[in-house]
């Protein structure tokens, strides 16, 4: 239960960030690893990938905006895998 109480407010942070358009850091995890970054920058948002990332992810060519939640979904499906974000302090 816990867990779940956490995955939530991590959720309405990262929706709050997204909809105000602020600037805002996220880890990108897939297979128990972080595997990039998601950052936001006076309302840009763009994907940043480390040298061992998924080339499936890497290749990801779908739209990067606010929508974390759909990004993370789109990811997923993209390598068959569960994708999740972190939101770092700023």
């Amino acid at each position: 239960m816990l867990a779940f109480a956490n995955d939530m407010v991590a959720r309405a942070a990262r929706r709050l960030f997204a909809d105000r358009g602020e600037a805002g850091l996220w880890t990108i995890a897939a297979r128990g690893r972080v595997v990039g970054v998601l950052v936001c920058e006076e309302g840009t948002w763009r994907l940043a990938w480390f040298a061992d990332a998924d080339r499936r992810l890497v290749g990801y060519g779908g739209p990067v905006t606010g929508d974390i939640e759909a990004l993370a979904e789109a990811l997923g499906t993209q390598i068959g895998q569960p994708v999740s974000f972190e939101s770092l302090p700023t």
